[in-house]
């Protein structure tokens, strides 16, 4: 039965977690300083500095102000990490958000970010990096002119496919991948800030002269414009999501973000300073691809190389959205919030197969009917609404629960300026520029109250739904991992 099944993956002898991540980290057994750095850091550096300052620049008019940008959605990071950190000290149980809505506030909300995250929210970030790599694998290819569409959406949507064979079939090969290419988005990064050094010592200037001009200052604007910064820097919490495996967590977490975001945000700030170095603002704003343009205008002949790193890194980058993609299914399958068959892995290969391809299967549904800028939107928009609820869980327990043993204790005032900012890059868009796709996010929330109460609260489980996992246990030759299968 089902409950049978959840019972199985409730056990305490299990022995092999169906998220590909803690199957990597399990490698290492404990988590500590350098590793958690890396993590995070690792996380962070993405498709977004690549994809989103065009878009930054773009929503705010001006040189300065979105240098100004970069720089607050940096220091934002850095509070709502620290705010987490002290969560992570609290309740030290790896799921990130998921865990901590689930043990503040309950099953119900718990569910609705379960069922959110997974249909939504999860595969929308790895559609967004999935069509940024497939900008800059096809950009070489169209010279001095805009990448057609439909060749962007057909390499995106063969980008994921690849991944989700490699994820599903060989866990060894996917983790290799990751590391690999993590190493070729530090370098395309590298380049491009001495590159940018080179030109300011030569005494290319110019962009920075009235850098102010032509700011925009509506409320929306900046909204947005904050959602494509923070999109670069999205990551920022995931050392929240391996809290159980990290050594000394109360001294490891706090430390760790203080280290690693810090770093992310001056290599940001640097790498932007570089693109308005080698072009003007009009210039950047017709590029399809940043990186590229700068390739062309700073390396001249050796272009190709910024093409390659960029795809390679974007490449890695969807490929670790898999690795983390399981961790969330598998938290809410194990306390009941989704269906068992997302929980369970390849009797053989040991992957967490169907998890993989519900959200691949998600992606290209996505990849489909939007654009970059729209998909990175819409994931902000979701991923606030849940950042802020989860910070003002914190606030309740600071004030309402002072005597909870916490090691690591962030002033007030830090928490209470994220659920700010949290609440104003929620509402600031739908205020001045209200768009019929928030609605249909807000609709679908909601209809998760529809699943919740038959499924979840009375625990009714449709016959036809049995029947249906059971047939896809065998088509897929997946089941629920325990130690034998292990």
């Amino acid at each position: 039965s089902t409950m049978k099944r959840r019972q199985t993956i409730d056990s305490p002898h299990s022995s092999t977690d169906l998220s590909e991540g803690k199957e990597k980290l399990r490698l290492k057994k404990e988590v500590g300083l350098i590793s958690g750095v890396s993590l995070i850091a690792g996380t962070m550096i993405g498709s977004g500095i690549f994809m989103s300052p065009e878009w930054v620049l773009h929503h705010m008019g001006s040189p300065a102000s979105s240098l100004l940008i970069w720089a607050a959605c940096g220091v934002l990071a850095m509070f709502g990490a620290l705010s987490y950190a002290e969560l992570g000290t609290i309740i030290k149980e790896s799921g990130g958000e998921y865990i901590y809505i689930l043990r503040i506030f309950g099953s119900f909300p718990a569910f609705i970010f379960a069922y959110t995250s997974v249909i939504l929210v999860r595969p929308a970030g790895l559609a967004a990096v999935s069509l940024s790599f497939a900008e800059y694998a096809v950009a070489p290819f169209y010279p001095g002119c805009s990448s057609p569409q439909v060749v962007i959406k057909c390499t995106a949507a063969a980008c994921i496919l690849l991944l989700t064979i490699i994820n599903c079939l060989n866990v060894r090969l996917a983790t290799s991948i990751m590391n690999i290419f993590t190493a070729a988005k530090l370098l395309a990064l590298l380049v491009i800030v001495v590159g940018g050094l080179v030109l300011l010592a030569k005494g290319q200037t110019q962009n920075f002269q009235n850098a102010f001009q032509n700011t925009t200052a509506g409320i929306g604007a900046v909204g947005v414009a904050f959602y494509q910064g923070l999109w670069s820097y999205d990551g920022w919490n995931n050392l929240n999501y391996v809290t159980e495996e990290l050594k000394k967590p109360e001294v490891t977490l706090p430390r760790a973000v203080m280290i690693a975001i810090p770093l992310v945000t001056c290599l940001y700030l640097l790498v932007n300073v570089s693109y308005l170095a080698a072009m003007t603002p009009s210039e950047l704003l017709s590029s399809g691809a940043v990186a590229v343009t700068w390739g062309d205008r700073v390396l001249g002949s050796w272009a190709w190389l910024i093409s390659l790193s960029v795809a390679l890194s974007t490449f890695g980058s969807s490929n670790g959205t898999f690795f983390s993609g399981g961790r969330v299914c598998y938290v809410a399958a194990r306390e009941g919030h989704m269906p068992d068959i997302l929980s369970m892995a390849h009797v053989r290969c040991l992957t967490p197969s169907p998890a993989l391809l519900f959200t691949s299967t998600m992606s290209l549904i996505m990849i489909i009917s939007g654009t970059f800028t729209s998909i990175v939107n819409f994931f902000s928009f979701m991923a606030w609404l849940f950042y802020g609820m989860t910070i003002s869980g914190l606030l309740y327990l600071k004030i309402k629960k002072p005597e909870l043993p916490r090691s690591y204790k962030v002033p007030i005032i830090i928490p209470i300026i994220v659920l700010m900012a949290a609440v104003y890059l929620v509402f600031a868009p739908i205020i001045d520029q209200p768009q019929m796709e928030i609605l249909y996010i807000v609709l679908f929330i909601f209809s998760g109250v529809i699943l919740y109460f038959p499924l979840v609260h009375f625990k009714w489980h449709p016959r036809f739904l049995q029947t249906l996992t059971l047939h896809l246990q065998l088509f897929l030759e997946v089941a629920p991992t325990t130690r034998e299968a292990n």
